[in-house]
């Protein structure tokens, strides 16, 4: 069974940084590529970032060139580094496997349960 824990998750304010980290369990981590999304209240989920199996990133508009991520194999682990944080980025943030085509993440089988992100203004 995949399991996928997010953490890190916080109130910042408008400017500030935070890393998001997702560790997977239940497989062989190297086995998926992985992507973050997010969802705001009254809005759709929405695609963030994606990695793929050759390190290869892609990221949403709306967040490149501030948002990076990353994963470690040997933990297990996806990371979502956000820096300069506006309040638009306020949502919450789920991790994911994704399929492994490269281009906009397009999620697959597992979600983890989320982590809240909340900037202020």
């Amino acid at each position: 069974q995949v399991q996928l824990a997010e953490s890190g998750g916080g109130s910042v304010p408008a400017g500030g940084s935070l890393r998001l980290s997702c560790v997977a369990s239940g497989y062989t981590y190297t086995t998926y590529c992985w992507g973050w999304f997010r969802q705001a209240p009254g809005k759709e989920r929405e695609w963030v970032a994606g990695i793929y199996a050759d390190d290869r990133t892609y990221y949403s508009d709306s967040v490149k060139g501030r948002f990076t991520i990353s994963g470690d194999n040997a933990k297990s682990t996806v990371y979502l580094q956000m820096n300069s944080l506006i309040p638009e980025d306020s949502a919450l943030y789920y991790c994911a496997t994704i399929y492994c085509g490269g281009g906009p993440p397009s999620p697959a089988a597992y979600w983890g349960q989320g982590t809240q992100v909340t900037v202020s203004s």
